[in-house]
């Protein structure tokens, strides 16, 4: 019921703004690639950050029926930032290099300046989920 209302077109109109629903979803299941870093920009909240790499497999050379031919894979990393003050605490206490989980978030195309003043681009999944599957890294006793 929530979905349809997102995928069909209703829009209310505010003056003469025409407003329109509108989704950025994405969701992940991969491997951690790096333990995370949490960073603050002064004057701004601190924000969790680690790569998450997710897996595409395929048969190539002879059809997928005799099971001939060589296996390719691509690895997609993904940079993951954690705004939400509980979430981004217990993804930076809890989340270590080789753990399976699965993200939720939204797309965050941005924009900035390196350290040599050369203007880059950025692509920032800003999760609002961050599910535990395995701890798959080094495990740590408590």
């Amino acid at each position: 019921q929530v979905l349809r209302q997102f995928v069909r077109h209703e829009s209310e109109t505010v003056g003469s703004l025409v407003l329109e629903r509108s989704m950025n979803r994405v969701q992940l299941l991969g491997r951690v690639g790096q333990d995370p870093i949490m960073r603050q920009v002064e004057g701004k909240n601190p924000v969790t950050i680690f790569s998450l790499a997710t897996n595409e497999m395929w048969r190539t050379g002879e059809s997928e029926v005799n099971q001939g031919g060589d296996i390719s894979q691509k690895t997609t990393w993904h940079r993951i930032s954690v705004f939400r003050p509980g979430l981004r605490d217990v993804t930076y206490q809890y989340v270590k290099k080789g753990s399976r989980i699965y993200v939720e978030g939204k797309i965050d195309y941005g924009e900035y300046t390196d350290k040599n003043n050369v203007r880059r681009q950025a692509t920032t999944i800003i999760a609002d989920n961050v599910i535990f599957l395995s701890e798959g890294g080094v495990r740590e006793k408590v």
